[in-house]
């Protein structure tokens, strides 16, 4: 049995500390090891974006990641993007827009779907498109999701106003 281990990061905004074996992805550590399950494992081999989480300020799809490269990082998963009870506007548009169905791919779109906005405020659709091309979805379609976060870009944009 390989030894473990120790990794110091910060999910979403709490310090975090773990063991993990080398060999175990930021996925498996999430998920069996922190226990928090709201990032999917879809392929687990980087193709549906199901597993996406920020790491640094930069998307990655979790599957693709060993848990030890999480060392001394800033992660947020698809648990940091509310605040306490309070959904996020994307979280809220994905809602109100029935962008969601099995709800597998969900958390990774609107983990990505935040960064965009975090990095660009009024996106075109090409942009969303695009910014979510890795994030697959197999039941509810596009349109809805994109529409969401349309949705979500002017209520962020009307309130930063």
């Amino acid at each position: 049995m390989p030894a473990k281990v120790r990794v110091q990061t910060t999910i979403n905004g709490e310090q975090v500390e773990f063991l993990c074996e080398p060999r175990q992805s930021l996925l498996e550590c999430l998920r069996d090891i922190l226990g928090l399950t709201g990032t999917k494992e879809g392929c687990n081999d980087g193709n549906c974006g199901a597993c996406t989480v920020m790491l640094d300020d930069r998307v990655v799809t979790s599957c693709l990641v060993l848990g030890v490269e999480a060392d001394g990082a800033q992660i947020t998963t698809i648990e940091g993007i509310a605040k306490g009870s309070e959904l996020h506007p994307l979280q809220r548009a994905f809602l109100e827009n029935a962008a969601l169905q099995c709800g597998i791919c969900t958390p990774g779109f609107i983990v990505a779907a935040k960064a965009l906005l975090d990095h660009e405020p009024n996106p075109t659709e090409d942009q969303i498109r695009l910014w979510l091309a890795n994030n697959l979805c197999r039941c509810t379609g596009y349109d809805k999701i994109i529409h969401a976060v349309q949705q979500a870009a002017a209520y962020l944009r009307e309130v930063r106003a």
